[in-house]
């Protein structure tokens, strides 16, 4: 009888001491945290813990960061499995095709090349703009435009009115 109480007792105080070692999930929640803001990269990531299951969120620069967020998390004590809700960033769009800012010598004579035939349109160069002065028709204006748009040129074309 005594040896029977005796081993209920250390069935009960083993039960006890295994069932007390394991992670808590706030444990495993903060040591998680922990590795991930160790990576400056992975700082903003989410960490969620249930019953040793790790959901992690945010957004990672690429799927490299991606993955080394899981790696991680999963290198954890306590962890049971990873679920990794991580997004990866959208690459940054290209800059856009712009004109030039200056105007050099060779396109300014291209301009004024294309124009000496209109007789009546006067090209001033400000800045980095054309601006273009006199009475054109359509076909004068889409040939002007046209020629500027090849030319790479900025320019002000209110100045232009239209003939008749």
């Amino acid at each position: 009888m005594k040896l029977t109480k005796l081993l209920l007792a250390v069935v009960v105080s083993a039960t006890m001491l295994f069932v007390s070692c394991k992670p808590k999930d706030a444990d495993i929640k903060a040591n998680v945290e922990k590795a991930l803001k160790a990576d400056p990269t992975m700082a903003s990531t989410t960490v969620d813990v249930k019953d040793g299951v790790v959901t992690l969120g945010g957004e990672c620069k690429d799927d490299a960061c991606k993955a080394h967020c899981e790696e991680t998390a999963k290198a954890v004590k306590g962890v049971k499995s990873v679920v990794n809700n991580c997004t990866v960033a959208a690459p940054p769009p290209p800059p856009p095709a712009s004109l030039s800012t200056t105007i050099d010598a060779a396109k300014m004579q291209q301009v004024k090349d294309g124009l000496k035939d209109m007789a009546g349109v006067t090209v001033e160069f400000v800045g980095d703009k054309a601006v273009l002065k006199g009475a054109v028709t359509k076909a004068q204006r889409m040939t002007i435009m046209q020629l500027l748009a090849s030319a790479k040129v900025l320019s002000d074309v209110t100045g232009l009115t239209e003939k008749k």
